[in-house]
């Protein structure tokens, strides 16, 4: 997503009102997206777990717990999330960092959507809410120990998506796990691959990029990163992790 930094706090003191004025959303979140993530009423709307779940077919918690699996019981140092989710991902991942003594950072570029994680977080939350670019973000190289995008990529064009898994690499250390979940190509067999198609392709004018191709193929050239891919649900959903070689 993009912005620019206009703070970083816990959760339980991030302001619900002083925050970066609206014309800090980048131009494709505002003309596609405003509906879910910018208007006033999309919380009301969108924060409840049955619609989340309806969205993703029944799979959200198979996905959500995909990447509680693929980063392990302990997460010690510094985790990052990149973008708010609906649901309650986060608060889970929260207190697995918290219960390991790590810091969990979450970064978002829509004043709305910070708000309302800070709300879902309690106030003890090991976490710091981040009012930023996921293109271009305001912290150091190798600073993180891992790092999540759960159905990020596929709402970015292609050069803010580029920008985002080069900043993603950057910032997490060698031997670092970078995890990915979002659209993908279903089988052949898969009904949804005729269903869903004009579905995305009419409120999700990026997200058929991720049918099209291998989420790889927007990684920076010549960094050195493994890379490996699990399906779920038909092919549907993709988790892809990175591990930075760098």
């Amino acid at each position: 997503m993009a912005g620019t930094v206009s703070q970083t706090e816990f959760a339980n003191d991030f302001p619900l009102d002083s925050v970066e004025p609206e014309r800090a959303i980048p131009h494709y979140l505002k003309a596609h997206y405003w509906w879910v993530y910018i208007h006033p009423a999309a919380i009301r709307v969108f924060e409840r777990p049955w619609l989340v779940n309806l969205i993703l077919w029944g799979n959200y918690a198979r996905l959500r717990n995909a990447v509680f699996a693929e980063f392990g019981e302990s997460l010690p140092g510094r985790t990052l999330q990149v973008a708010c989710v609906y649901g309650d991902l986060t608060p889970k991942l929260s207190q697995r960092v918290g219960q390991s003594g790590g810091l969990l950072d979450v970064i978002d570029v829509v004043p709305l959507q910070l708000q309302n994680l800070a709300r879902k977080l309690p106030k003890t939350a090991p976490t710091r809410l981040g009012h930023m670019d996921s293109a271009k973000l305001d912290a150091p190289s190798s600073g993180y120990d891992r790092a999540l995008a759960f159905f990020l990529l596929h709402e970015q064009p292609t050069a803010h998506r580029e920008k985002t898994l080069s900043e993603l690499i950057r910032v997490v250390k060698k031997g670092g796990k970078i995890v990915i979940v979002d659209y993908a190509l279903p089988r052949p067999w898969h009904p949804l691959r005729y269903l869903w198609r004009p579905v995305l392709a009419t409120l999700e004018p990026f997200a058929l990029d991720l049918w099209r191709e291998e989420l790889t193929k927007w990684l920076p050239p010549g960094v050195p990163v493994h890379t490996r891919k699990e399906s779920f649900f038909g092919g549907l959903y993709q988790k892809v992790v990175i591990t930075v070689q760098k």
